[in-house]
């Protein structure tokens, strides 16, 4: 098979409309992924966890909606920017048992923190429901993840 180098780049209103930009009228998962490090120990804990210590933590966020008129659900720079306003700068190179509500700082109470922050901010920008998330996970090792879906958190 061969290919062929493209010699012109498509112009708006010359080689695709508007109207055809928008190929369909269904929800679309969108998805993004980071990564923070922190530190923390478990309470009531029988194990390596009940010392201080730290992870590099992987959060993937996955929202869901119908693309608008030029076929984009939400721009991945929104999804960043909400995740590391809400979450990822209050929590990275932190001490987690301080920065965060009381609670034990399991990856299990940590992930729905962090549902609630990213949907109020989807609530507060105004772009629920047309936008919803989806899922959290957080890895806390590259083996490990708790996880909450929409549904999970009476969303769905």
């Amino acid at each position: 098979m061969s290919y062929e180098i493209p010699r012109k780049v498509q112009a708006l209103g010359v080689d695709i409309q508007k109207n055809q930009l928008r190929y369909h009228d269904r929800d679309v998962l969108v998805s993004k992924e980071f990564t923070f490090d922190s530190a923390h120990h478990l309470h009531c804990y029988e194990g390596k966890c009940q010392s201080l210590h730290g992870h590099t933590y992987k959060l993937q966020v996955v929202m869901r909606g119908k693309v608008d008129e030029r076929g984009i659900t939400i721009d991945f720079a929104d999804i960043k920017r909400i995740a590391k306003e809400r979450v990822i700068d209050r929590l990275d190179h932190r001490y987690l048992n301080e920065v965060l509500p009381p609670m034990n700082t399991t990856a299990e109470n940590m992930v729905v923190w962090m549902y609630e922050q990213l949907e109020a901010a989807l609530k507060d920008e105004g772009l629920f429901p047309a936008i919803r998330l989806e899922e959290v996970r957080l890895w806390e090792t590259p083996t490990s993840y708790a996880a909450v879906t929409a549904s999970m958190m009476g969303e769905g």
